[in-house]
């Protein structure tokens, strides 16, 4: 009885939580809307402002040159007074006063003009910003939604007693907000910035075949086709990533090289070289799935950051530990300028952490790029890790 009374206060709670997070995935959404509706209006109006700025400023130098040379005319009537009737005098003048008074209110509407656009400028960035912010933000409530849904409405059939609910539960709720942290990265720097950026690539489309014609139109088409590509690609890597069916099936070294392959076909231009130094077995699958992980995201890097030619992967598996090295001879950074908090350096190092291994980067500008790592076997690590992760991982 104690335990259906249980089952039923999870139940209670998980709706409570899907409901909350629902309506925040809307009202995210809907700030989204709003915000590139309004980026939209405002990219209008700045367009419109800035036309006319350039009017005011070709009009504006027109009419100072009139004024110049009226003044010169009221200043030669002036000198000359006895030439000049006293009407020809007053039409100078008036027309002269005339003209300074145009040219000032010209004047001030033009400042005023400005003023408009680089308000609309800073307005747009705002909302640019806004909008980067709001699609992360859905992305990550999908996810946790996700798991709200699938994962967690499993927890009941899995406990036994309340106390192991409510262990077991920690546990459960500790290792899925970390796996959905790192999808949730893996989503926000792929897909959906590359979404983002191809919505900005249609609205510049629709740009070009108003202003440029329909050349110039197709010229972008062709590099936004690129970008979809590019996207889909992405999309499928990272379907992929979540769990490569290989890895179970024939273990990491095979699987490995499968990768590699697979990258080198999508990748023509750069030679992978793989090389298995040690023995190949079969090894406890939390270190097989740590290892190919790393590998992935070193591999990665080296592709989509470090612009390399070669890249090679060197493994060995001992009986006390693993080794993985990734090196390249791409473009390199500055370690004094590495920056700490990248989400794939801190995913790397997060899941080197938990099996108390040991992670180094040595990279020069120009000189390519090093990832070391490695890996002791020890059972109570394995315990620990086995302890604190999903049995389905």
């Amino acid at each position: 009885m104690p335990d259906q009374i249980d089952e039923k206060a999870l139940d209670y709670i998980l709706d409570e939580m899907i409901d909350v997070v629902e309506n925040s995935k809307t009202e995210i959404f809907n700030i989204s809307e709003q915000a590139r509706t309004e980026h939209a209006e405002l990219l209008t109006e700045l367009r419109d402002v800035k036309r006319k700025v350039i009017g005011h400023i070709d009009a504006g130098g027109k009419l100072e040159r009139n004024v110049r040379l009226s003044r010169k005319r009221l200043s030669v009537v002036s000198k000359n007074f006895e030439k000049y009737t006293e009407e020809d005098v007053r039409n100078v003048y008036e027309t002269t006063h005339e003209m300074q008074t145009n040219l000032a209110l010209m004047q001030e509407e033009e400042k005023n003009l400005r003023d408009r656009r680089d308000e609309l400028e800073r307005r747009l960035i705002q909302l640019s910003e806004t909008i980067e912010r709001a699609t992360g933000l859905a992305s990550k409530t999908a996810v946790i939604l996700t798991y709200l849904h699938d994962d967690f409405r499993k927890v009941n059939s899995m406990i036994e007693t309340a106390k192991e609910k409510h262990e077991f539960g920690l546990k459960i709720i500790e290792a899925q907000e970390e796996e959905r942290r790192k999808i949730s990265r893996e989503i926000h720097d792929g897909p959906a910035q590359m979404l983002a950026h191809i919505l900005m690539r249609t609205e510049i489309v629709e740009q070009i075949f108003k202003h440029e014609g329909i050349a110039e139109t197709l010229n972008e088409l062709k590099e936004v086709r690129k970008l979809v590509r590019s996207t889909l690609e992405e999309v499928r890597r990272t379907i992929y990533d979540l769990r490569p069916m290989a890895l179970d099936d024939l273990g990491l070294v095979p699987t490995l090289q499968k990768y590699m392959s697979n990258l080198e076909e999508q990748h023509p231009d750069i030679h992978f070289e793989f090389s298995n130094l040690g023995k190949d077995i079969r090894i406890y699958e939390k270190y097989e799935i740590v290892l190919f992980r790393l590998a992935q995201e070193a591999l990665q890097n080296a592709i989509t950051h470090g612009e390399a030619s070669i890249i090679i992967v060197r493994i060995e598996i001992r009986k006390d530990s693993s080794t993985l090295v990734v090196q390249d001879n791409g473009v390199g950074f500055n370690m004094d300028e590495q920056k700490e908090n990248s989400f794939g350096l801190i995913g790397m190092r997060e899941r080197v952490d938990m099996f108390k291994g040991e992670l180094s980067v040595t990279s020069k500008k120009k000189q390519g790029t090093r990832v070391f790592v490695k890996l002791p076997f020890s059972q109570e690590i394995m315990k620990n890790v086995t302890d604190s992760l999903p049995k389905n991982s």
